[in-house]
This record gives structure tokens, sequence and C-alpha cells, in this order.
């Protein structure tokens, strides 16, 4: 994504917090989207394994 879609993008975040937003709460709208960013791209281009194998790996229970 280019620079500038990506500061209209923090814009739009930051212009729906509420007034008293902290910092904190800027910064967690921020790591979360780009989270969810990276998650699509990753699903994308396939670079994701299956929860039961995962947890397979790991001994987890299904």
């Amino acid at each position: 994504m280019p620079s500038t879609d990506r500061k209209q993008v923090a814009h739009q975040l930051i212009d729906r917090l509420p007034d008293d937003a902290t910092y904190d709460d800027m910064m967690r709208e921020l790591y979360e989207h780009q989270a969810i960013e990276r998650g699509l791209a990753d699903s994308e281009a396939n670079r994701v394994k299956d929860v039961k194998d995962v947890r397979a790996k790991y001994g987890l229970p299904e």
C-alpha cells in the first residue's frame, strides 16, 4: 500500500476514536489494523496453516 494510502487510513482510524482517546488507544487501533492487513495478505498468498495442523503440532486439543 502506498504511504499516502496508509496515512489516509491512519487519519480515518484516529478520526473514529472518541475525543478522550489516549496515545495508547491510537497505537492499538493502528496496530490492530496492520495485523489484520498482514493476516489478509498472508491468507491471499496462501501462507497460512490449518488450525487442526497447528493444534496437532503443539499437542493442543481440538
